[in-house]
């Protein structure tokens, strides 16, 4: 299988540009989902830049499942358990009991993920430079 580490980053830097423009447009459910997305593919890139691939979307099982020598600080843990919780309820109005994910999630929430998003590409930029 070819190794595509660089198709993941850019893709990645662009769900991270559509975060940051979903915020602007007041989509923030959209928002947080292209975060966890930008997240999710920088993280893919990486396994991909060590060699390996990962299969699912689970951010914090993906940060626990790289090497040792490449395990990134707490906060990032952190991050991706965040960002985890976005995967789904960013979508689906049966993630709650009435409403839309439209009348869930507010700037907040959405300016929230896309930092956390960019500490993730930011940490997998350092190590695929390496």
């Amino acid at each position: 299988m070819p190794r595509r580490v660089e198709d993941w980053i850019r893709q990645a830097e662009k769900d991270l540009q559509h975060a940051k423009n979903s915020v602007d447009t007041g989509d923030f459910e959209w928002s947080c989902f292209a975060a966890q997305q930008a997240a999710e593919k920088a993280l893919k890139a990486l396994f991909q830049h060590l060699g390996g691939e990962f299969f699912g979307h689970s951010l914090l099982k993906m940060l626990h499942e790289l090497p040792d020598n490449v395990k990134p600080e707490e906060a990032l843990f952190e991050a991706g358990i965040d960002l985890d919780k976005l995967y789904i309820p960013t979508r689906y109005p049966n993630s709650f009991d009435w409403g839309a994910p439209l009348d869930y999630f507010k700037v907040e929430d959405a300016e929230k993920a896309v930092k956390d998003a960019e500490r993730i590409l930011s940490f997998v930029r350092s190590k695929v430079s390496e």
